[in-house]
């Protein structure tokens, strides 16, 4: 095999249509271009969001609103109904991990009051909700907050 004699499959590629090559080709004159205008000439950039020396949309738009992003804390929810069915006394971020109740233990926690809990438990949490914490403190439990 010599590397100068390599070309590439019959009918794997199409020819480029030559434009500005006189009348007869099919793309004189213009080029495809139109007429006149900054389109038309060569070197012209032009964005998508570019609206011809008008005020762009974002800077007409007034600004609205506020994000907490930077400082909000996400918590992993647990209800009680789902923490009721756990046979462990003692209720921490590794065991919800280890039950599939939450994908990371090393995330925060919080508790909720959804559901009822028959049973006893300790359970120790970043957040609890305040009807949660009712309700593990009417079953004889403990709501550790850490």
């Amino acid at each position: 095999m010599i590397l100068s004699t390599l070309k590439p499959a019959d009918g794997s590629r199409k020819s480029t249509k030559r434009r500005g090559r006189g009348v007869g080709s099919g793309n004189g004159t213009t080029a495809g271009r139109g007429y006149n205008g900054q389109k038309s000439r060569t070197g012209s950039k032009h964005y998508s969001w570019f609206e011809g020396g008008q005020m762009p949309l974002q800077r007409r738009v007034p600004k609205r609103g506020f994000s907490n992003a930077r400082f909000r804390q996400e918590f992993q929810i647990v209800n009680l109904k789902d923490i009721n069915s756990l046979e462990e006394t003692e209720i921490t971020a590794e065991v919800l991990k280890r039950n599939g109740l939450i994908k990371k233990a090393d995330m925060p926690v919080k508790i909720l009051g959804v559901g009822d809990i028959e049973k006893s438990l300790t359970i120790t949490a970043d957040a609890f909700s305040s009807s949660a914490k009712d309700k593990i403190e009417k079953a004889g439990g403990k709501a550790v907050e850490l």
